[in-house]
This record gives structure tokens, C-alpha cells and sequence, in this order.
């Protein structure tokens, strides 16, 4: 590189067919040191899109000839790798939401802000080109947990909320960290708060602050959660739990990213991502009237659902062997595939949290640097039945058979070390025939090793 050369401008276009408009933003843009190309309808913006690379698309909705919507289309389908954002009409939050379920990166509200334009392009122009390897903290192979891993890389390039649904322990927060780890606000401060926690007379002072003298002991200002936030991201755990009163002032505080203090006279701006999670069902809750409709379609714009740990139990090995790895600290310490057996067979009401206090309870309890299944002391009532009747219930008669088949053949692999072919002579059976009936009832060694034929 010589020393004449420069860094390479970032380049911004600007969709809209009202010249006032464009030239207010142009004249913004170009004091921010970026480069501005313009189009004033849909046709034009496609055709600049497809002739050069872009650090952000900003359009309107309306356009003469079609919609904003069809830029953003256009962008994510054709994997452009340009971050989009929206200009809706005052009020119009169903065009915000629908440009945001599309892909679209973000929005502005008419009459635009220029400081909240300012910070959205900020926060574009800082998103990582390459996704993170969100796979090094969500372990697991099953196809369910690599749709998680693929919808969290994609929801990290956007600004638009995000509820995370999913049973206690199954890793909603973990979730979270990844999508902000992931994305433009990386850098920025993660407010995380348990709605459950705080009591309801001081829930609107604590999310928005107050003033001094607002109330008895306000003997000074105090920000709030969303101040706190203000650049980075507030993730609300266990969401359901908030008040109908409190979300109200939460949706308006969303919609309109402004917040006023207790006992203030003004309100003030706020720019902060919204990530919400819950393990009630939201849905459930809005039908009997606990939940706001207007709040659960502006929180939900995307939903990642994460899946129980009995859901992959195929994944459970491996999972348990690098919580292993990071409990041991460096104590030799390895399962016998007895125990690694019985948690596969487990179904772990408690998920991934559950799992491991199973394993730190485990290596106290271990000696000779072995963990058995004894070591972990798992709930018995808890062992895997079968998917269509419990133990003591009248199910259909192919159900009850494959359940006392697959107890035979798991106590019968557990007494030979899980050798096939030992297990395969104790119960009279076939080496072939005791491979097909493993492979029919979903049988897999924990370790992953297989005996010879």
C-alpha cells in the first residue's frame, strides 16, 4: 500500500421518492464522512443494487412503484450481505414489524430523527462482515440445535427483537450473550433483568429511573434500565411474570424509544435492542388476558425456540463430556459408559442447568477417577419411558413391546460393557439381529465406539 492510499469510504443508498427527504438525509450521511448514492423508486434501487456493494441500504416504504418491503426482499434473498433498514410512516408498526420479520436491520419512524439516523447507521457500519462461531458455546450436532445455531447468526445482523422461548435451564440466556456477542452492539452494555424479581410499586422506577424528590428516599437522579442500556441491549428473563400496568408503559417506551423518568417532566431518548425470554407460554398467557396482544406481537418479531436437552439425547455425550472437561479442572476425572448410558436415558427436567449439577455433584461424589452411574444418582422416576404411555398406564401393544425389548436390551448391553456382541450371546440373539434392533429402537453407544462384527 502506498502512502498516498486512502481507506475506502462507506457507502450508504438512500431509497425515496420525496427530494426533500433524500437531500436532508444525503446532507446528514455526507457529514458523517460516508459515501451517498441515491434512488428515487423500487426499479432504480434493485438495479444499483445489483451493479455494486452497499455498507447499508436505508429506504422508505411507500415508493410509486411498489414498497420498501421489495428492497429488503431483494437484499436477503439474494444473500447481499447489506444491512437494510426502514423509513415507515408515524405510527405505522405493522410496516416496521412485517420490514423486520423480512430482515430488515432496523427502522425509523417520520418524521426522522437525525440522532436516531446517526445511531442506526453507527451501529450498521459496526456490524462484523464474517458471523461469529456462535457453534463454540451451543454444543450439540442434532438438526434442531443447528437450526438454533443458524437462526442466532441470522437474528445478530438485526436489530429487530427477539423472544427466546424454552423450558428452565435450557439455555435462553446463553442464547442471548450469543446474539449480542454476534452483532453491531457487541461492544456496547448487556442490561439483563428478571421482570419475577422486582416488586410491582418500584418496577417503573427502576426501568426508566427517577428524579430527585419523585418520591420519599429519591435523594438524588437515578437512571434506569433503559439508560443503563442506552447503545447496547436489555434483555428482559421471564417476561410473562411482568404486570399489565407495566406493560403498558414498556410497549410505549419500545415504540416510541423514548423514556420519562419518575417524576420527570420531559422525556428523553433511549437506543436499545429488546431480547425477551420466558418459559411460560405467551401465547397461552395473551388468550387468558395476562399478556398484552399489542406487547407479544412487538416483542415477537422473531422467536427462537430453544429445544429441551432430552430432545437431543444424541447430543447428550458430548455435551456432558466438555462440561466434564471445564468441572474437572484438571483432576483426572472420565464416565463409564454405564453413566454416560444413564444420562442418555435420563430426561432431565431441569435441561442443560440440570445436567450440570448432576456432573459437579458426580465428580464429589466419584473415586479412582471413574463417574458410574451410581456416582450421579439420577432420579429414578425421571428414566426415559416410552413416547407414547408412562410405566403404569395402558398404551397400544407395539408401544408396550418396544419398551420391554429396549429395557431388556439396554440392561443386557449395560452388564457386558456395552459389547454387542457379548450383549447379542446373552440374550440368544444374532450379531445382525442385535445390530437392527439398536439401530430400530434408537440404541447408540455413548461412548461412540463400535465392537467388531
Amino acid at each position: 500500500m502506498t502512502s498516498g492510499s486512502r481507506t475506502k469510504k462507506a457507502s450508504v443508498l438512500l431509497v425515496d421518492d420525496e427530494p426533500d427527504i433524500l437531500e436532508l438525509l444525503e446532507m446528514t450521511l455526507l457529514k458523517m464522512g460516508l459515501e451517498v448514492d441515491k434512488a428515487c423508486n423500487v426499479h432504480e434501487a434493485l438495479e444499483k443494487l445489483s451493479a455494486r456493494h452497499y455498507s447499508l441500504c436505508l429506504t422508505d416504504m411507500r415508493m410509486p412503484d411498489g414498497s420498501g418491503l421489495q428492497v429488503v426482499q431483494y437484499i436477503i434473498q439474494g444473500n447481499l450481505d447489506v444491512p437494510v433498514a426502514v423509513i415507515t410512516a408515524h405510527g405505522n408498526m405493522e410496516n416496521a414489524i412485517t420490514a423486520l420479520k423480512a430482515g430488515a436491520f432496523d427502522y425509523l419512524a417520520k418524521p426522522v430523527s437525525l440522532d436516531q439516523l446517526r445511531t442506526l447507521v453507527k451501529s450498521a457500519l459496526n456490524l462484523p462482515r464474517v458471523a461469529s462461531a456462535t457453534g463454540k458455546m451451543l454444543l450439540g450436532s442434532s438438526p434442531v440445535m443447528q437450526k438454533v445455531r443458524d437462526l442466532i447468526e441470522r437474528v445478530a445482523r438485526s436489530q429487530a427483537p427477539v423472544h427466546i422461548s424454552g423450558e428452565s435451564g435450557s439455555g435462553k440466556e446463553l442464547a442471548a450473550q450469543l446474539i449480542v456477542q454476534s452483532g453491531a452492539r457487541r461492544d456496547q452494555p448487556m442490561i439483563t433483568v428478571n421482570c419475577g424479581a422486582i416488586p410491582e410499586n418500584l418496577m417503573e422506577s427502576e426501568f426508566f429511573g427517577y428524579k430527585k424528590g419523585a418520591f420519599t428516599g429519591a435523594d438524588k437522579d437515578r437512571d434506569g434500565f433503559f439508560q443503563a442500556a442506552h447503545g447496547g441491549t436489555l434483555f428482559l428473563d421471564e417476561l410473562a411474570d411482568l404486570p399489565l400496568a407495566m406493560q403498558v408503559k414498556l410497549l410505549r417506551a419500545i415504540q416510541e424509544k423514548r423514556v420519562r423518568k419518575v417524576g420527570a417532566t420531559s422525556e428523553e431518548p433511549v437506543d436499545v435492542r429488546i431480547i425477551s425470554a420466558t418459559h411460560n407460554d405467551l401465547a397461552e398467557r395473551m388468550q387468558q388476558g395476562k399478556f398484552r396482544q399489542d406487547l407479544y406481537y412487538r416483542l415477537n418479531v422473531i422467536q427462537i425456540q430453544m429445544p429441551a436437552l432430552r430432545e437431543l439425547r444424541e447430543d447428550i455425550a458430548a455435551i456432558a463430556q466438555q462440561m466434564l472437561d471445564r468441572l474437572r479442572d484438571g483432576v483426572p476425572a472420565q464416565f463409564s459408559d454405564e453413566a454416560l448410558l444413564a444420562l442418555q436415558n435420563y430426561d432431565f427436567p431441569g435441561n442443560v442447568r440440570e445436567l450440570e449439577n448432576i456432573i459437579e455433584r458426580a465428580l464429589a461424589l466419584s473415586s479412582g477417577g471413574v463417574i458410574t452411574a451410581q456416582d450421579m444418582q439420577l432420579s429414578p422416576e425421571q428414566s426415559q419411558q416410552c413416547d407414547s404411555c408412562g410405566p403404569n398406564e395402558k398404551c397400544p401393544l407395539p408401544d408396550y413391546l418396544d419398551r420391554i425389548e429396549k429395557e431388556a436390551l439396554l440392561e443386557a448391553l449395560q452388564q457386558t460393557g456395552f459389547n454387542r456382541t457379548a450383549a447379542a450371546k446373552l440374550l440368544g440373539l444374532t450379531f445382525r439381529t442385535m445390530r437392527y434392533r439398536m439401530e430400530r429402537l434408537g440404541i447408540k453407544n455413548p461412548s461412540g465406539a463400535d465392537d467388531a462384527d
